[in-house]
């Protein structure tokens, strides 16, 4: 079990974004996440460390629309990191495009052997992480690498997913949390008892450190 430790900051994106500029020195397999806090952390990680190409990108999960689609998260970092650095890192993405089923298999296959370095979540206010929302069915599997699936949360698009092996499977687990609407899903994730209720609650039962980033807000009650 491992036991997370909570950094409640003024501004925890600009430390996750050290964190991911400092990653992307070393090198290794960085896996990405979306949401509304991590633009931020992208655009000062491109900023702060312009050379990536050390590095490898995976993401978490992926909505299943285009990658120009608003709502994707390669989208996102796209904007945000990777159009900003002068030496991109090697990309692996989810191929949002293909139908769900064919994108989780060939995720499933490219992270064949893959040791995950830097594992970057969010938390959904429901205690959801990547795309593990409580009581969805891809919360149980334990052959794949990656899954495909329901959203449990707006927007309702079919999702594909690192599967709860994948994601304990990381050498170091990040998350960056922020606003009062997380607040709950902090204290039900990190300080209370493990349950299946709350997916993000999972990760503690790895052994990889747990950091958590998070503003004041989020960290009410925690």
């Amino acid at each position: 079990m491992s036991d997370p430790t909570l950094h409640v900051l003024e501004d925890p994106a600009a430390a996750v974004g050290d964190l991911l500029a400092a990653q992307a020195r070393r090198g290794g397999a960085i896996v990405l996440t979306g949401g509304s806090s991590v633009g931020r952390a992208y655009e000062l990680a491109a900023e702060t460390e312009p050379d990536w190409s050390s590095a490898a990108v995976w993401w978490g999960d992926e909505r299943c629309v285009p990658p120009d689609d608003e709502r994707s998260n390669f989208g996102l970092a796209e904007r945000t990191l990777l159009s900003r650095v002068s030496r991109p890192p090697e990309v692996h993405r989810i191929r949002g495009e293909l139908p769900p089923a064919e994108a989780a298999d060939d995720y499933d296959h490219a992270l064949a052997g893959v040791t995950l370095d830097f594992l970057l979540l969010g938390l959904g206010p429901d205690g959801h992480v990547a795309s593990l929302f409580p009581g969805s069915p891809q919360l149980a599997e334990r052959a794949r690498r990656a899954t495909s699936g329901p959203a449990g949360l707006e927007p309702f698009v079919e999702r594909v997913t690192m599967t709860l092996p994948t994601l304990l499977s990381a050498t170091r687990i990040v998350f960056l949390v922020a606003g009062a609407d997380k607040a709950g899903a902090v204290r039900r994730s990190f300080s209370e008892k493990v349950s299946n209720d709350v997916p993000a609650s999972l990760l503690r039962r790895g052994e990889a450190p747990i950091d958590v980033y998070l503003d004041a807000a989020a960290a009410d009650g925690a």
